[in-house]
């Protein structure tokens, strides 16, 4: 008896800190959503915006408990889950806003739809991360001119997209570049080559409208836990997105 009354109580504690921790989580969503939003004393002009679109590495928000993803984090950091990075975001640097665009399974036939109504009339900054899905549904296994296409689209779009620069991320490895932890029905090997192909049309067009930001390599040096579902971020890999976004958003900022 007295261990099943001990069991209750210690029950009983861990209910009230979990709600405890609940009700923190919601406190700093809301204050987070504040800095969303342009400043009523403030002209749209003088707050510095920051656009994502693209797919989960960006939308990830639905993987985690706390509903976190990396352009709310890059804005203002959440300094309950992530104290590290307090003092660190855009919004301690200069009045910022984040106007979220990317989706969830987003492909670079989707960007377009996205951006539209794009209008901004002060310095901002734009996020992209697409290819992923793409590979996912087709170019994993590409062996004509998929990625060529995937290419010329990519390249149309961020040729009429308005707002510069462009941040461009590339596509990362949840293999962490192991070919036995290939959970495609595609060979590791043909798979491991579009991505790199992928990578490489990336590369090659970030300079043209911004700069490229290499989620690639900066995953390489993870592990299992920045991800859920076997590919998309988790909520450590969330942080860990916005961690290599983050210095090119506040150099972008500073100018």
């Amino acid at each position: 008896m007295l261990f099943r009354t001990t069991a209750r109580k210690d029950g009983l504690e861990s209910v009230k800190r979990r709600r405890c921790l609940q009700t923190l989580a919601a406190g700093a969503a809301i204050m987070s959503l504040g800095a969303w939003r342009t400043p009523d004393s403030m002209s749209s002009s003088s707050v510095f915006t920051v656009l994502t679109l693209g797919d989960s590495i960006l939308d990830c928000g639905r993987y985690n408990e706390y509903g976190v993803h990396p352009g709310q984090l890059i804005v203002r950091n959440d300094d309950y889950l992530f104290p590290d990075f307090k003092g660190r975001d855009l919004s301690s640097f200069v009045p910022a806003q984040l106007d979220h665009r990317a989706r969830d399974g987003g492909q670079v036939d989707d960007l377009p739809q996205q951006a539209r109504g794009v209008s901004v009339t002060g310095s901002a900054v734009a996020l992209v991360t697409v290819g992923g899905n793409d590979l996912l549904v087709s170019l994993a296994a590409d062996r004509g001119g998929g990625i060529a296409r995937f290419r010329q689209r990519l390249d149309a779009f961020l040729h009429t997209f308005p707002v510069r620069p462009v941040l461009l991320g590339n596509v990362y490895d949840p293999t962490f570049g192991d070919d036995s932890r290939n959970f495609l029905a595609v060979d590791a090997r043909i798979a491991r080559a579009n991505l790199n192909r992928i990578n490489a049309v990336i590369a090659e067009l970030a300079p043209r409208y911004g700069r490229l930001v290499d989620v690639h390599r900066h995953f390489l040096g993870g592990d299992s836990s920045w991800f859920t579902g076997t590919i998309e971020p988790s909520l450590r890999g969330a942080s860990e997105v916005r961690a290599v976004f983050l210095p090119a958003v506040l150099k972008a900022a500073r100018k």
